[in-house]
């Protein structure tokens, strides 16, 4: 089934993925930039509040490091860290690139790239091909590690895609404003399907003038002669002209009776009809200059750094896969791969180091209709609370995005630190208020211990961030203290009627039950995830036990 794997691609290549199963490969790693990215979260309804709010999605930064100098010993030296163990061309160009680039940001990334190219190598088909979308920083250091790993041999392009156009504030160099995606296959029997555009209009007008009467097919007159003039096989009379052509007589009658033959005057020299729709376009050449990046009013958008258009992967998952086959991602960010293969028929496979992608990958599938378990499921998210329990102690704020992506509407804070307490928050839009925006702060507690101090501080950030209500997440159970607490806070009436605890308590089990005993403002007022939410069983309606579809 088509699955997106929540975890590091490295162990889900090596531990899931199995040799020869994957068609076509495309990843688009980070770039080594240097730079931070922030995925932008803006309402979905035009009813929600309108808020935003930003939350780093990674960092393309890369230092070298105690971790990064392990994974070099590991993978060079002690050549454990994949299932197909590099070979000695790999591991000379690893030695080489350390000794030539010393211990740089570099070399940290190249060395978090090469066992991950050597596993995806592995996992492709004899027919498979793989494209690495980069930055012109690594582009040239990617391509010997790709070298190294496929063969110069199974080198095929360098593309070069346009991705904005050149802007005016280059005053010391010439603007950038292009990525590089290095196309390799696995052997010379790759899959292919060419890929062409339309003719431009202007080559139309001038080559393709003539419109045939009653169809309205525009078509070109094409030379019949032959360029060879000692043929004399091919050289008789037709039509009243005597001379070398291109086809036998049968075959000149025959296209002649079908009507794709043209005498201007008898004497003058036969012609042959080029429909312009029987024509395939222009080849696409390894330049793209007519795909357009993601504006900022594009329907696609999603607010995610790096985002691709997805034509750019419908034309590489069209050139190198047919209907059926799989297609992997191993870094899929916000799922454009996923999106583009699913449209066009493939299986596919999305593989991210963050919850937050995979959470934002599952929203973007659900809205074209498909549904978790039935036409696709997430691995390596908590199942149960010992999932979670491990996740917190593992990757405490992966652990804050998945508690956060179980609560309908919640958006992940702008800050990792100094956030006063506030892991999310969740704005809605309440009539009653003057400024109609309405707003609930949530806080995640990765820790087992749980005590009433908890309840007391989130009530003081209610407070501080002039919030109508709080939700408390944490890993146990809460105590009958923290409940007693809680109850202390009262209630805020949304809309002037309907009462909603001030403050709420959720426990990890909590977070997996099919209804969430939260009460919340209705769904339609919530930007955010799309959930039904009811409150705990016995709740009253009338008093807001009752707000989901």
């Amino acid at each position: 089934m088509n699955t997106l794997y929540f975890g590091d691609n490295l162990e889900v290549l090596r531990e899931s993925i199995a040799d020869r199963s994957v068609d076509l490969v495309y990843l688009d790693p980070p770039f080594n930039s240097g730079a931070n990215y922030n995925i932008i979260f803006q309402p979905e309804k035009k009813s929600a509040a309108k808020a935003t709010a930003q939350i780093q999605a990674f960092e393309d930064t890369w230092t070298w490091s105690a971790e990064a100098d392990e994974t070099y010993r590991r993978f060079v030296i002690d050549r454990d860290l994949t299932r197909q163990p590099p070979g000695e061309r790999l591991i000379k160009l690893m030695t080489s690139m350390r000794e030539y680039l010393g211990e740089t940001p570099m070399m940290a990334y190249l060395t978090m790239m090469a066992p991950r190219l050597l596993e995806l190598r592995r996992v492709l088909k004899d027919t498979g091909s793989i494209y690495l979308h980069c930055g012109p920083t690594a582009s040239h250091y990617l391509k010997m590690l790709m070298d190294a790993v496929f063969g110069p041999e199974h080198f095929i392009n360098e593309l070069v895609w346009q991705r904005t156009n050149a802007k005016g504030l280059a005053f010391s160099r010439f603007a950038s404003n292009h990525d590089i995606i290095l196309m390799y296959a696995k052997t010379d029997s790759r899959t292919w399907n060419p890929r062409y555009t339309p003719h431009d209009p202007e080559y139309v007008r001038k080559f393709y003038r003539f419109v045939e009467p009653g169809t309205g097919r525009r078509y070109s007159l094409d030379n019949l002669t032959n360029p060879n003039h000692d043929r004399p096989n091919l050289t008789y009379e037709f039509l009243g002209v005597t001379r070398v052509w291109r086809w036998t007589r049968e075959r000149m009658e025959q296209a002649n009776a079908s009507g794709i033959i043209v005498q201007s005057h008898p004497g003058s020299v036969p012609r042959l009809k080029r429909y312009l729709d029987e024509q395939e376009g222009n080849a696409v050449s390894d330049i793209w200059v007519d795909i357009s990046p993601i504006g900022a009013q594009a329907a696609e958008r999603m607010g995610y750094p790096t985002q691709k258009p997805q034509a750019l992967l419908e034309r590489i998952i069209q050139a190198s896969s047919n209907e059926g086959d799989v297609v992997l991602d191993p870094f899929c960010g916000c799922g454009t791969a996923v999106a583009a293969a699913q449209k066009l028929n493939r299986q596919w496979v999305g593989i991210d180091i963050t919850y937050l992608s995979i959470d934002l990958i599952a929203g973007r599938l659900r809205k074209t209709g498909l549904t978790e378990g039935k036409d696709f499921v997430i691995k390596g998210a908590p199942a149960d609370v010992l999932g979670a329990d491990q996740l917190a102690a593992r990757a405490p704020f992966q652990f804050q995005y998945w508690a956060l992506s179980r609560i309908p509407g919640a958006m992940p804070s702008d800050r990792k630190t100094g956030d006063h307490g506030v892991d999310g928050v969740l704005h809605f839009w309440d009539p009653a208020k003057a400024s109609k925006a309405g707003k609930g702060v949530i806080s995640v507690k990765g820790t087992i211990a749980v005590n009433p101090g908890m309840v007391r501080d989130l009530a003081g950030t209610v407070d501080h961030q002039d919030a109508d209500f709080g939700i408390l997440v944490t890993l146990q159970e809460p105590t009958e203290g923290m409940r007693t607490e809680a109850r202390k806070a009262g209630v805020y009436k949304y809309n002037n009627q309907r009462e909603i605890p001030r403050l709420q308590l959720v426990s990890a089990a909590d977070l997996f039950k099919e209804f969430l005993p939260l009460q919340l403002p209705p769904e339609e007022m919530r930007n955010g995830r799309k959930m039904t939410v009811i409150a705990e069983p016995g709740a009253d309606e009338a008093k807001g036990g009752l707000f989901g579809e």
